[in-house]
């Protein structure tokens, strides 16, 4: 398999603040506490102390959720490890349809590479991958883009009946069985029995979003020991009511620490990820089956049309814990208050969240992990490497843009010139016929006549050998649209990385199981390198 690796920070549309992360930690280093390096990671290992407790009544939540899912005996080992104290590599990502883009698995395949280099290393390990379950924007994970030699299909599910509802509660429906059919009506390769299996067993109108992806998620990754993890737990949330609690009656303390970061950050000359305003608080209330935001107001509360006092929403919150969730700033500490996180595998995204969570984690936690990279693919199936070898491109030619990756590609291809010669040898050869003409006629005036006949028979075979070149030249012009479209849309669709826009699992089904192997091999800790792999 051949690679070729580019800086993460040439990646389009890098943000400054991902930039100077990976290049120049000291830079932001106040924004976080830990520097991305797996000296970092075994240095932590090294400080955590988890409560064995706590550890145990997780271990014994997480084991039922994993067991329901259909994870293996591999993650009941990795579960024993758990409860004993091994440290927590955690990652996570939205449970978008059929596994959402690639990066999701990249993430979790990520993280079970940091746990393997810790243990090797002699520190017990596990990766854990936490299911965005409570996330209620169904628009973001009731699709996913299917690739295929044609392009990239959308398949979508129905969601208007059910915005605003938390996804690992929202049913499927029958939309689905369709769905899957069109996923798996043209896989192809050695895996692809196994993942249509995988997706007609996870997949069923019954199972919600989460339940459905937790499903996949133990069949794609039997064997490896990845612990999953469904927050919608009301013994989870019971056993973090005590830091919804101190969110809640700290609310304004940590708005307002929010609101200086924010400053501090856009001071820096960095762009803010999550917008906080004055009355934020990091929480969302379940009413009416709707995730909606708390917010303050004066000395009490407002969520939608309804008004609480402090001792309402915590009288709720001893009551019933799973009614409350964390917004995207709060959600890692719940997370690693839970999990005592060592680790955790982010996306560039992530990473902006971070510099802003990090204000609620000193507040509440005292402490945070190191936030680590994930690791980041192009995959270029062997279609699409032997178009590269064609014309001489880099994966870097796709990446900047249509008009100079078809200006490359013509170059390769495309005489540029031969137009303008045919134009320049018409008028050389009347021009010459006419110097001709003038002298033969003055030879034996009779000739004229031939003269004429085989001038129009000169001109007549150069114009069709201009028509049958521009002919030709239309064709290549043809086959250079449909070459330009099937590389954009294979590497670089829509304007930004494959991982980031195609579905993993039709790649998978072509390579073979082999390829998460292959890939976990490959992975470069740290993050700092953008891997194309020909295939």
């Amino acid at each position: 398999m051949e690679c070729h690796c580019i800086r993460a920070v040439d990646v389009p549309h890098i943000t400054r603040l991902y930039s100077s992360y990976l290049q120049d930690f000291p830079s932001v280093a106040r924004f976080y506490v830990h520097s991305p390096t797996f000296e970092s990671v075994k240095r932590v290992a090294a400080d955590v102390r988890p409560d064995i407790q706590l550890r145990r009544n997780v271990t014994e939540i997480l084991r039922a959720q994993n067991r329901g899912f259909g994870s293996d005996s591999s993650v009941d080992a990795a579960l024993d490890r758990f409860a004993s104290g091994a440290v927590a590599i955690v990652t996570g990502q939205q449970v978008g349809l059929f596994s959402g883009p690639s990066f999701t698995i990249y993430k979790a395949l990520t993280a079970l590479r940091l746990a393997k280099e810790l243990n090797a290393a002699g520190t017990p390990a596990v990766a854990v991958f936490w299911l965005a379950t409570e996330d209620h924007d169904l628009a973001e994970i009731n699709h996913c883009f299917w690739p295929s030699r044609e392009g990239a299909e959308r398949i979508n599910l129905p969601s208007s009946d059910h915005e605003g509802s938390r996804a690992g509660e929202v049913p499927l429906g029958d939309a689905v069985l369709a769905a899957v059919e069109r996923a798996t009506a043209n896989l192809e390769g050695p895996a692809a029995d196994q993942i249509r299996t995988a997706l007609a067993d996870s997949y069923s109108p019954s199972e919600t979003y989460g339940s459905a992806f937790g499903k996949l998620f133990a069949r794609l990754f039997a064997g490896k020991g990845l612990i999953l993890l469904d927050p919608i737990s009301q013994e989870l949330h019971r056993l973090a009511e005590p830091l919804y609690r101190a969110a809640l009656e700290r609310h304004a303390e940590l708005d307002q620490e929010l609101l200086a970061r924010a400053t501090d950050l856009e001071r820096a000359g960095y762009q803010v990820q999550v917008n906080v305003t004055e009355g934020s608080t990091p929480l969302f209330l379940n009413l009416d089956g709707k995730r909606v935001p708390v917010r303050a107001r004066n000395a009490d509360f407002s969520v939608g049309r309804r008004s609480f006092s402090l001792s309402e929403l915590t009288d709720l919150l001893a009551g019933s814990p799973l009614d409350f969730s964390a917004n995207v700033l709060l959600r890692p500490v719940i997370q690693d208050g839970l999990l005592s996180t060592t680790a955790y595998v982010a996306g560039p995204s992530e990473i902006a969240y971070f510099a802003q969570a990090s204000v609620i984690y000193d507040r509440l936690l005292g402490r945070m992990p190191v936030i680590l990279p994930r690791a980041s693919f192009t995959l270029v199936d062997p279609r699409a490497v032997r178009l590269l070898h064609k014309y001489e491109l880099e994966f870097s030619d796709v990446l900047r843009g249509s008009a100079k990756l078809r200006a490359k590609m013509e170059g390769r291809l495309l005489p540029r010139t031969l137009t303008r010669r045919f134009d320049a040898g018409e008028k050389s050869l009347r021009k010459m016929l006419a110097e001709l003409r003038e002298q033969v006629t003055r030879l034996d005036p009779t000739l004229g006549g031939a003269m004429d006949t085989a001038e129009s028979k000169m001109l007549f075979q150069f114009s069709k050998l201009e028509e049958k070149a521009a002919h030709a030249l239309a064709i290549r012009s043809s086959m250079l649209d449909a070459h330009e479209r099937e590389l954009i849309t294979h590497l670089y669709p829509e304007g930004e990385l494959q991982e980031r826009h195609h579905c993993f699992l039709p790649t998978l089904a072509a390579q073979g199981m082999d390829l998460f192997d292959e890939l976990t091999h490959r992975i470069k800790l740290g993050g700092v390198q953008h891997q194309v792999l020909y295939l």
